[in-house]
């Protein structure tokens, strides 16, 4: 009885009493494709526009590597059709080659791995309709503790959705001024800090905060008088001021300045 092979890597199967004394070679060979297809990563160059990643029944081949690492010199969007059409396939791609990569088994749905991106994807085996899908977390999701520290770049998030209410109202700018000579600010209403370069020589007027707490932090490299058009306690500042930081108070409308450096 003739050896068979398994469907989705190709691993021989001898027939029964077949390879007597030269079983092991096989047993070797197979015990290399299993490690290859569990953990082996592989460096797949890519050339043109087109390359075929192909597993071969019996025998070490690219389309056994877990990890896709691809490079080489593509001239263009590089299609990857894995082959045959009838295995199921599970990679992880990391995409260096200078181009995009389309994977593809048939005339099903492909995906695209842009230059510089990483996607887990997956082949169905469908035949002359196979599909390939990407591995995605859902839209959005971030799941309880799963983010210890975020950095939001000024103005990099729009709208953020947060689940479960876990946040009624979150004010997260920061707002960065600069004034030269005799000027004013304005503080925003969303801005949790506001921080404000002073140069030239000239009267910085500060305005009313917008809400309890908001800050300010002011910094001049020029010769500085800070003038308020509410009221303001704490130290005072008058001119010549350097470094200085305030707090709203909204309930009595008043600055409280706790720092100057004259």
């Amino acid at each position: 009885m003739a050896s068979t092979y398994t469907v989705n890597t190709g691993i021989e199967k001898p027939g029964s009493g077949e390879q007597s004394g030269t079983w092991g070679t096989t047993t070797n060979a197979n015990f290399d494709i299993i490690d290859r297809s569990l953990n082996g990563v592989g460096a797949i160059t890519l050339a043109g526009t087109t390359h075929t990643l192909s597993t071969s029944d019996g025998s070490l081949s690219e389309g056994h590597y877990r990890v896709l690492v691809l490079g080489g010199s593509p001239t263009g969007a590089c299609t990857i059709t894995i082959s045959p059409n009838d295995q199921d396939k599970l990679f992880f791609v990391q995409n260096s080659s200078g181009q995009s990569a389309v994977f593809s088994q048939g005339s099903g749905a492909n995906v695209t791995v842009a230059d510089g991106d990483q996607a887990i994807i997956y082949a169905n085996g469908a035949g002359s309709g196979a599909a390939v899908a990407e591995i995605k977390p859902p839209a959005g999701a971030v799941g309880t503790g799963q983010v210890d520290t975020a950095q939001l770049v000024n103005d990099a998030v729009t709208t953020a959705i947060i689940a479960d209410d876990a946040v009624t109202q979150a004010k997260i700018e920061q707002d960065v001024q600069t004034k030269s000579g005799t000027a004013s600010v304005t503080l925003s209403a969303t801005a949790l800090t506001t921080f404000v370069k002073h140069s030239s020589t000239g009267t910085l007027s500060i305005g009313a905060g917008q809400y309890d707490g908001q800050t300010i932090n002011i910094v001049s490299i020029g010769t500085m008088t800070l003038s308020w058009g509410v009221g303001a306690l704490g130290v005072s500042l008058g001119s010549d001021a350097k470094i200085a930081s305030g707090i709203w108070d909204n309930a009595n409308s008043y600055w409280f300045f706790s720092e100057t450096i004259t």
